[in-house]
C-alpha cells in the first residue's frame, strides 16, 4: 500500500491516480473518503507534465475555501512530505507556485465569475466542489481546455441526482472523455474506527445518504427529519459561557423572529430564548424602529442560567441579509456587532442538522415558535424534480433565523465542539 508522510492510500485512491488521464476527470462521494487526498496527488503530477502555452488554474467558490481545502493540505508536509516544499502559496494570495509552474486561484460563487477566464487559454485546471460551481462557469472552463492534453481535475460531494453535474457529465460518462471515481466513508484507511462509528450515528436520514453512503439522493421529507423533541428540548439550561448572538429572519407581513444562541458550559449550543412578532396575529405591522426597540427590552429582560442576572448583550447580531434598512435601524440604535448573516441554505441546513444529529444544539421550551416550525419544515418536491434543494419557504421564520444564527457563527463554537461536525471532503 502506497503511503503519503503520515497516511496509507487504498488501492482504490492509488488507481484514481494513476487512471486520471481523460479529459475531465472527476472523484466524488462521501466526506472524509480520501478523494480530496486522491485528487491533490494527480493534481501534482498533472501539474508536473502540463503542456505549456495555457494556464493552469484551481478553482472553487471562494478565495478561503481553495486555500482551506487545496491549499493548506498541499503545503502540509505531514501529508505531502518533501512535495510540499515545492509548493509557494501566500494565504489570500490569487496566485501559487507548485512545481515550478504559476498556478493561479481562482473564486467562483455566482454566475459572473464566468467572466473571469473568457480569453483564457487553460492547460490545466483543478474545480474544488465542482457541484458548488456555476453552471455557466463550469461550461466555460470547459471550453477554455484547448491547448493539447489539456484536462480537468474535480472534487464533489454527492448533490440532488437532478443536479446538472450529474445529469449532463457522470451519467455520460461513456459517451465523454471522462472518468469518475465513487468513494464511501470506508475508502478512506487513515481514519480512526472510533471516529468513522461516531460519524455513522451522527449523519441520519439524506445527509447520511449523501455524506457518509456518497448517493446522489434527491432531497424530500422533513428537513431535520432527526429532531425529537424529547431529545432537543429542554426545560432547564446550564450557565451560557458565550452569549453568541442572536439570528434574525427580518419580516413586517411575514412573522419577525429572533434567536438566542449561546455556548453552554456543557460545550453545547443552546437557543436559550426567541421573540416573534407576527403582525398578522397580532394585526399590526411594526416599523424597524419599534422592532429594534422590542428587540433590546426582551434581550434585557433574558435571565441568566444558574445565576439571578437578567439581560443579554451578544456578541453578535446576524441579521437576514435582505434586510437593509433593518440593518441601519440597528446602526442607528448604537447596536454593536452588526453583521449580515450567511444565508447559504444548503450549508446551514447541513450543519444545524448535524449538531442535532450529534445532539449538540438543545433548545429551550420557551422557544415555541422554532419547536412548532421545526417539525414541519420541509423540502420542496418541485425544486428537488429540478435537481435543487430547497426548503419550502412557508413557517420558516424561526428556521431561516436559527440556521442564520449557527451558520454565521460557527468559527466562534466550532472550537469548543468536538471536529466531528467537520464535513470537508
Amino acid at each position: 500500500m502506497l503511503h503519503t508522510a503520515d497516511l496509507p492510500l487504498s488501492q482504490k485512491q492509488i488507481a484514481s491516480i494513476v487512471e486520471a488521464t481523460a479529459r475531465i476527470n472527476l472523484w466524488h462521494g462521501s466526506i472524509r473518503s480520501g478523494k480530496t487526498i486522491a485528487s491533490l496527488f494527480a493534481l501534482l503530477a498533472a501539474i508536473a507534465a502540463a503542456p505549456r502555452g495555457g494556464l493552469i488554474l484551481i478553482t472553487g467558490r471562494t478565495l478561503d475555501t481553495i486555500g482551506r481545502n487545496i491549499m493548506e493540505p498541499l503545503t502540509d508536509r505531514a501529508l505531502f512530505g518533501a512535495l510540499a516544499r515545492l509548493v509557494d502559496w501566500t494565504p489570500g494570495a490569487k496566485t501559487a507556485v507548485i512545481l515550478g509552474r504559476v498556478v493561479h486561484l481562482i473564486g467562483a460563487n455566482d454566475r459572473r465569475a464566468e467572466g473571469k477566464i473568457r480569453g483564457a487559454t487553460v492547460a490545466l485546471v483543478y474545480c474544488d466542489e465542482v457541484s458548488l460551481l456555476p453552471k455557466d462557469f463550469f461550461r466555460q472552463l470547459l471550453g477554455r481546455l484547448s491547448v493539447k492534453g489539456a484536462k480537468l481535475l474535480g472534487t464533489t460531494n454527492p448533490d440532488n441526482p437532478g443536479h446538472w453535474l450529474k445529469k449532463e457529465f457522470i451519467d455520460r460518462a461513456g459517451e465523454l472523455d471522462l472518468r469518475d471515481w465513487h468513494f464511501t466513508l470506508d475508502d478512506n484507511p487513515g481514519l480512526d474506527p472510533g471516529y468513522v462509528a461516531s460519524l455513522k450515528k451522527e449523519y441520519v436520514g439524506l445527509w447520511y445518504r449523501r455524506f457518509i453512503q456518497g448517493a446522489w439522493v434527491q432531497s424530500e421529507g422533513a428537513v431535520y427529519e432527526n429532531f425529537d423533541t424529547a431529545r432537543h428540548v429542554v426545560k432547564s439550561l446550564p450557565r451560557i459561557d458565550r452569549w453568541l448572538c442572536d439570528g434574525i429572519d427580518y419580516g413586517t407581513v411575514n412573522p419577525f423572529a429572533d434567536v438566542l444562541l449561546g455556548l453552554g458550559a456543557d460545550r453545547r449550543l443552546y437557543v436559550v430564548s426567541e421573540y416573534r412578532h407576527d403582525s398578522r396575529l397580532a394585526r399590526r405591522q411594526l416599523t424597524d424602529a419599534e422592532y429594534s426597540r422590542a428587540r433590546r427590552t426582551w434581550l434585557s429582560k433574558v435571565p441568566h442560567p444558574h445565576s439571578p442576572a437578567r439581560g443579554v448583550a451578544p456578541e453578535w447580531t446576524v441579521v437576514d441579509p435582505s434586510a437593509s434598512s433593518f440593518i441601519e435601524q440597528l446602526h442607528r440604535d448604537g447596536v454593536t456587532g452588526v453583521t449580515q448573516a450567511d444565508n447559504t441554505v444548503s450549508d446551514g441546513i447541513r450543519t444545524v442538522a448535524s449538531l442535532l444529529g450529534s445532539v449538540d444544539l438543545l433548545i429551550h421550551e420557551s422557544a415555541t415558535g422554532l419547536i412548532d416550525e421545526l417539525p414541519g419544515y420541509s423540502w420542496d418536491d418541485t425544486a428537488s424534480e429540478a435537481g435543487e434543494d430547497q426548503p419550502i419557504k412557508q413557517n420558516d421564520h424561526s428556521c431561516d433565523a436559527l440556521r442564520y444564527a449557527v451558520r454565521t457563527t460557527e468559527s466562534l463554537w466550532r472550537p469548543y465542539i468536538p471536529t466531528r461536525l467537520e464535513a470537508a471532503a
